[in-house]
């Protein structure tokens, strides 16, 4: 009976661990997905961008790779609001940007994962921090640092990403734009500026995830297809747009599938999971913190 107590608390720790990491992956899609209606299937691959520009800089420099990814969020912000002035130009302005727009995105994810195998091959790579192996211990329950170093970082980018949102203008704006456009343009509100300025930031939280994500585990040009499902159905479980509930649902899965995983095995982790999603949209269709 203890060793199975034991059992559940270490696997309910991991899984609230694993979903904070969940959580920093999916707070750029719950950004261009949430609040712009933008499918940016794309996202994962920006995520293994960061990973790989840790991986380079953690190599040459022996620089910590969440250090690395803070220095490079105002590359990739750049690298957002430029992806998204093509996307305006080319789809959204013309009213086209349904299908034609997922297409775009999917385009980038192939192209992106192209260019890192031809020059990082296919091999696995990693990253080295003094955080990466030793684990603290509270009783019998373990807290691996290469777990909760990513947990704490992702819970301080959501908490700087919701005061964002809740306290400034631009982030009140942010979440006006996919509502009501035209009462933005009535408080002196560019809505595609305000666009490209979220998505720009949507991008750069794959600097950190990208980071987090190396710290975690190995990557590889394709390991990002691995979250696709798993980040749209968080936003979508957690309330198109709400990143507290982003939040919770990315807590809710991550234990979900740890204790599945430890109980069952993990095999099953990705139904149990999904199968929770199916359930909650089915008696709530917004989500958990959905209007």
């Amino acid at each position: 009976m203890d060793i199975s107590f034991d059992l559940l608390m270490n696997a309910i720790v991991a899984g609230l661990l694993l979903g904070g990491f969940y959580a920093a992956v999916t707070a750029g899609v719950s950004i261009s997905f949430g609040m712009l209606d933008i499918v940016n299937i794309a996202h994962p691959a920006f995520i293994i961008l960061g990973s790989y520009i840790a991986y380079i800089v953690n190599i040459s420099l022996g620089i910590d790779p969440i250090v690395v990814s803070i220095v490079m969020l105002p590359a990739f912000y750049l690298l957002g609001t430029f992806i998204y002035q093509i996307y305006y130009l080319s789809f959204e302005k013309r009213g086209q940007e349904s299908l034609r727009g997922l297409a775009f995105f999917f385009g980038l994810l192939f192209v992106t994962e192209v260019v890192l195998i031809l020059v990082f091959g296919v091999d696995y790579r990693y990253v080295e921090a003094s955080y990466i192996g030793p684990s603290l211990h509270l009783g019998n329950v373990d807290f691996p640092l290469r777990m909760l170093v990513p947990c704490i970082t992702a819970l301080v980018l959501f908490g700087l990403l919701h005061l964002l949102v809740t306290r400034t203008f631009t982030g009140r704006a942010i979440m006006a734009v996919s509502q009501d456009q035209l009462a933005l343009q009535l408080m002196a509100a560019d809505p595609i500026r305000i666009k490209r300025i979220a998505f720009g930031i949507s991008i750069a939280t794959a600097s950190i995830a990208g980071a987090l994500l190396i710290i975690i585990q190995p990557v590889e040009p394709s390991v990002g297809r691995e979250y696709i499902g798993r980040v749209f159905a968080i936003c979508v479980l957690g309330g198109l747009g709400s990143l507290p509930g982003t939040l919770v649902a990315a807590m809710l899965l991550g234990v979900m599938e740890s204790i599945t995983s430890t109980f069952y095995g993990p095999s099953w982790a990705p139904a149990v999971s999904f199968g929770f999603l199916l359930l909650t949209l089915a008696f709530r269709p917004a989500g958990l913190f959905g209007r």
